[in-house]
């Protein structure tokens, strides 16, 4: 299959696409980026890579971090850690605090906000400080060394981090935090701070494309098993309040984040990361959506 003639044309097709979908703007440094940006990069398991756009421009993975960090964190601990989280889909806002009274403290899935803080606060259990662990893991599961925390993103989602706050110290109210919170809650911002290109996002998701091992690090990260459940908690939970939609027109494993990328994976063929700024009204890039429901079209891949 040529895919670079089929990124080439996908690029084409979105561009009557920009001008539409708004930057999020609840966090001020992401308020700033220019809306007016697009990238798509696949990374094949034969260790080949096509990519169009600005697949070198680093942008803050904010929400693609709850995949890396559900990975460390399920690699070690296994099925143990669904008795701190659930994974069925929330059907409520990212952020919601209903549910969690509704549950006694037990979020729904590890990629709403309530999740991912229970994941990190079982990270820093394990590894001591999960961000530092993180970041290590996507240097080497990107094969670039100079990743990087954006102190600026980190700084502004902690400035404007009151309700993931609330939500830690819910949690802990339950007994389903152990960790300060303030450490949870500073690994979890500077984790969704991280800078990825989308060039470098397409490879780092390459071990979820390969049923957990890792083609470019040579580590296995997953279980075969494992690499299974992530990929069914992208499908049915990653895309926010819109995974039906994704299913519906992309139908494969997807991860976004309010950054703009998002991450998709076919099992047993490759990885590909879309990203443009702009968001749709869940919170998804509306490029992004756009551009994957044209790739899996033309091309038939999809989990279905």
């Amino acid at each position: 299959m040529d895919y670079q003639t089929l990124l080439d044309e996908i690029a084409q097709d979105i561009v009557p696409y920009f001008g539409l979908g708004k930057v999020a703007n609840y966090i001020p440094a992401l308020a700033k980026i220019n809306p007016q940006q697009f990238a798509i990069s696949i990374a094949t398991l034969d260790g080949q890579q096509y990519s169009t756009g600005q697949a070198d421009t680093r942008f803050s993975i904010q929400s693609l971090s709850k995949v890396f960090m559900l990975s460390l964190v399920l690699g070690r601990l296994g099925d143990s850690l669904w008795t701190r989280v659930g994974k069925e889909p929330s059907g409520n806002p990212f952020n919601s605090l209903i549910q969690l009274e509704n549950e006694n403290g037990i979020p729904r899935n590890p990629f709403i906000n309530a999740g991912a803080l229970v994941v990190t606060d079982l990270a820093n259990s394990l590894y001591g400080e999960a961000k530092a662990v993180l970041l290590d893991f996507l240097r080497q599961e990107t094969g670039t060394t100079d990743l990087a925390f954006d102190l600026e993103v980190a700084h502004s989602e902690q400035q404007h981090g009151d309700r993931n706050a609330a939500l830690a110290h819910f949690m802990k109210s339950y007994g389903n935090m152990v960790n300060p919170v303030d450490h949870t809650l500073d690994s979890y911002f500077h984790s969704c701070s991280i800078t990825l290109s989308c060039a470098e996002l397409a490879r780092a998701g390459l071990y979820l494309a390969n049923h957990g091992l890792s083609p470019i690090s040579g580590q296995q990260r997953l279980s075969r098993s494992q690499a299974k459940q992530v990929n069914a908690i992208m499908l049915t939970c990653g895309t926010y309040d819109a995974a039906g939609e994704f299913a519906y027109r992309v139908g494969l494993p997807c991860k976004s984040g309010v950054g703009g990328g998002i991450l998709a994976v076919i099992p047993g063929k490759l990885s590909m990361a879309v990203w443009s700024p702009a968001l749709d009204s869940q919170g998804n890039s509306l490029i992004g959506l756009e551009a994957l429901d044209r790739f899996t079209t033309r091309t038939g891949l999809s989990i279905f």
